[in-house]
């Protein structure tokens, strides 16, 4: 029997112009698994995150969190349902500590919704010993988790990760992946948009593939490396080393 998904992406179609970022786009993301979203640059990826958090008004199509529609809600009541987001480019607090920028999130939360504190947030992270370091001095892998630290503090029921190992050396990956599991195995929802293909196909339960603003294939990551229509258009081009 198929049980609900925390997020689901129903026929979305979003046009710029006279340009159809998104044609009829679906996705579905389980609670307790990371779904994976990968396609060449300019494929929709972001866009769709935009139009998940509410970002961006789709043409049509329906957006759901845990069964209910979030389509026309603005993005802070999003929140409120336990969407959080991490983006591309950095969005961190500079002047702020590590800490602070995590105490944020959890003083957003308030009392509405079970979440981790800061330090326990941190700690998740493997944060903990840069915790009182100014965010504008840490080196960019470390800021990526910083930002994840700061997702974790909101106590998200769906977790959207845009390109969040941009900046990290292999090591740091292969911690961000096991970091990546530990929040899926408590029952979030995890999104991940990667470019690093290794971690894309290491990590995730499903992957999506975006093609021109549709969806070329969905399945697992076997199934997504032996689909000719996907080597063709993206992983063929690609070494499937890290970056």
């Amino acid at each position: 029997m198929s049980t609900r998904a925390a997020l689901e992406v129903a026929d979305v179609s979003v046009r710029f112009g006279g340009h159809l970022a998104l044609d009829r786009v679906s996705l579905r993301a389980d609670a307790g698994q990371v779904t994976g979203l990968i396609g060449p640059n300019g494929a929709g990826k972001t866009t769709l995150f935009n139009v998940v958090t509410g970002l961006v008004a789709p043409l049509s199509g329906r957006v759901l969190v845990d069964g209910h529609d979030v389509t026309r809600f603005a993005p802070y009541r999003r929140a409120r349902r336990g969407l959080a987001r991490t983006f591309q480019r950095l969005e961190l607090f500079g002047l702020l500590t590590v800490r602070e920028n995590v105490e944020l999130a959890v003083s957003v939360r308030g009392g509405r919704r079970p979440g981790r504190d800061a330090d326990a947030a941190l700690e998740v992270a493997g944060l903990a010993a840069v915790a009182e370091a100014r965010a504008d001095e840490l080196p960019t892998g470390t800021a990526r988790r910083v930002e994840l630290a700061r997702a974790l503090a909101t106590g998200p029921r769906v977790l959207l990760l845009d390109e969040p190992a941009s900046g990290q050396d292999e090591a740091e990956t292969d911690a961000f992946r096991r970091v990546l599991l530990t929040v899926a195995a408590e029952g979030v929802a995890v999104v991940l948009v990667e470019h690093d293909v290794q971690l894309v196909m290491g990590t995730c339960h499903t992957v999506h593939v975006l093609d021109f603003g549709r969806v070329l294939a969905v399945g697992t990551p076997r199934q997504i490396q032996g689909d000719r229509a996907v080597l063709d258009a993206y992983l063929g081009s690609m070494p499937g080393r890290r970056r």
